[in-house]
């Protein structure tokens, strides 16, 4: 899957947009729109807490953190155990997983407060009152998505693409 993002100049052409995307087959979880606080989006599938924070690249890095962090104590624990302890490669196992976990929920509860750093480049344009659509499709899908747009809508401007998108957007 690759994300798509299109700057859409009103809701009128937002809702349009979305139309022929959901007509292109394009479920509706799969489109998320984004608009200045105070918009009215009417029936347009609104950007979730995912979409619009840094939750996802958080919780990435949470795991990976807190994972190795885990395993890294793990080592420390099994090379030098408490007195009358024996420890083995379980507890690198356990203590690994237990990082991972650590971290993954503490970066999260960062993440969702901080805005997505891949929506930095539309702030301006949201601020001044466009739409963002970003639409998740197959990759062999990419082209054809983006070649509906450009001709339907030329007033829309496409905004890029993601190269991946995360697997739980």
């Amino acid at each position: 899957m690759r994300r798509l993002y299109f700057l859409a100049p009103d809701v009128k052409t937002a809702k349009t947009i979305v139309d022929e995307l959901l007509l292109a087959r394009i479920e509706v979880r799969y489109i998320h729109v984004l608009a200045r606080e105070g918009t009215p989006m009417a029936d347009l599938p609104e950007a979730g807490l995912s979409q619009k924070s840094d939750l996802v690249p958080a919780l990435e890095r949470g795991i990976a953190i807190g994972g190795m962090a885990g395993v890294v104590a793990g080592v420390v624990a099994v090379t030098f155990p408490p007195a009358g302890l024996v420890l083995g490669g379980g507890a690198i196992l356990a203590t690994g997983l237990t990082g991972a976990g650590v971290g993954a929920v503490m970066s999260s509860m960062i993440g969702v407060d901080v805005p997505n750093s891949r929506l930095k480049q539309f702030e301006e344009a949201i601020g001044s009152g466009k739409l963002l659509l970003m639409v998740d499709v197959p990759k062999d899908r990419v082209g054809e998505i983006q070649e509906k747009i450009r001709q339907h809508h030329p007033e829309a401007e496409i905004g890029g693409t993601e190269p991946t998108i995360p697997p739980f957007p």
